[in-house]
């Protein structure tokens, strides 16, 4: 295990490198067990080298489907990580699960997640499910991503709006009257909500 974090460490380099960090969690992955997998994330998250953190969150999300503890760890402890750029690496897991177990069985955690106090936790099943409807089950069930999204219109967060707003655009390229129909129904009278909107209903009002 200490080879391979110093492998890491002489091959990360001191700027951010996110194509490094997912390619050498990829092939870690694919290269050992599950139950490598699991040991060695935890060493991983203990570094003071945040890219390597990420690989530890990478393979925690690789693995959780078989070690549900590890998705507890995503949801328990990187979720409070400071960084941005870690908790894009949680949302990138998120998906990794979902993808992994099948996006219609991860629905209730989907919607368990989205319906989280901690605001990373809500953004992550947001933005890394992005974009939506290019997703199996979404893909045809497009009117369950819309009410996810919609539903948070009028979060305290404006970092969970903001990726809301984005989500149901994207949405919005494919299925534009189906967007237009939720946005029809808001209160644009709440500051919050029209913020989502605004964002929501680009293409829509550009048309």
């Amino acid at each position: 295990m200490n080879q391979y974090i110093e492998y890491l460490e002489n091959l990360i380099p001191e700027k951010d490198s996110l194509k490094i960090v997912k390619t050498e969690s990829k092939k870690y992955y694919k290269e050992h067990t599950a139950k490598d997998c699991y040991e060695i994330y935890p060493i991983l998250w203990q570094s003071d080298n945040f890219q390597i953190q990420e690989v530890g969150v990478f393979l925690a999300g690789y693995i959780a489907d078989e070690y549900p503890d590890c998705l507890d760890f995503l949801h328990d402890t990187v979720s409070r990580h400071e960084s941005w750029k870690v908790q894009e690496i949680l949302a990138m897991s998120f998906d990794n699960y979902c993808a992994k177990i099948g996006y219609e069985n991860a629905l209730p955690t989907i919607r368990a997640w989205f319906t989280d106090d901690i605001a990373n936790i809500c953004r992550a099943a947001s933005e890394g499910l992005r974009v939506w409807t290019s997703r199996p089950y979404f893909r045809e069930h497009p009117q369950i991503a819309i009410d996810l999204l919609a539903s948070h219109k009028e979060d305290e967060s404006e970092y969970v709006r903001k990726s809301a707003g984005n989500c149901l655009r994207d949405i919005s390229k494919k299925f534009p009257q189906l967007v237009a129909d939720e946005l029809n129904t808001w209160d644009l009278s709440y500051k919050k909500t029209m913020h989502v909107y605004k964002l929501a209903s680009k293409f829509i009002n550009a048309q």
